[in-house]
């Protein structure tokens, strides 16, 4: 009888990968502490309504060029703190603000000032493509 493995469980077998039971547990989504979560509920009043310019990161957690653009993100809410709110839209739990909005694609970064579209990123750029993008929306 031949057994078959999966990739996984054979990293698993040859402890390159841990078990189950020792992975460190995580959440899908950890946001930063000057990050916010918002959803097509919260959107308007977060986003919209905001008087400072809002950068949303659209993203899903099964989309791997949402992981990669995160670290920028989150370093990017860090640098302009008290001048741009940041926030994160799950696209899974909250389909109907991105289809609204047109987002065709994720990871999507739109940069709202005033209630208004004022700058849309499409794809996982680097840190220094989204804060000249963030610079050019805010002058």
């Amino acid at each position: 009888m031949l057994l078959r493995h999966s990739p996984a469980e054979m990293l698993r077998l040859e402890g390159r990968l841990p078990l189950p039971s020792e992975a460190p547990a995580q959440k899908e989504c950890e946001v930063a502490a000057n990050l916010i979560e918002v959803t097509d509920q919260t959107f308007q009043q977060e986003v919209l309504e905001s008087d400072l310019p809002v950068l949303v990161d659209f993203w899903a957690p099964w989309c791997g060029p949402c992981r990669m653009v995160a670290p920028a993100v989150e370093a990017l809410a860090e640098e302009y703190a008290g001048k741009v709110k940041f926030a994160k839209l799950n696209t899974d739990e909250s389909p109907v603000t991105p289809s609204q909005l047109g987002i065709m694609g994720i990871p999507t970064l739109i940069v709202f000032k005033g209630g208004v579209e004022a700058k849309r990123i499409v794809g996982a750029l680097p840190k220094p493509r989204i804060k000249a993008a963030i610079d050019e929306a805010l002058a």
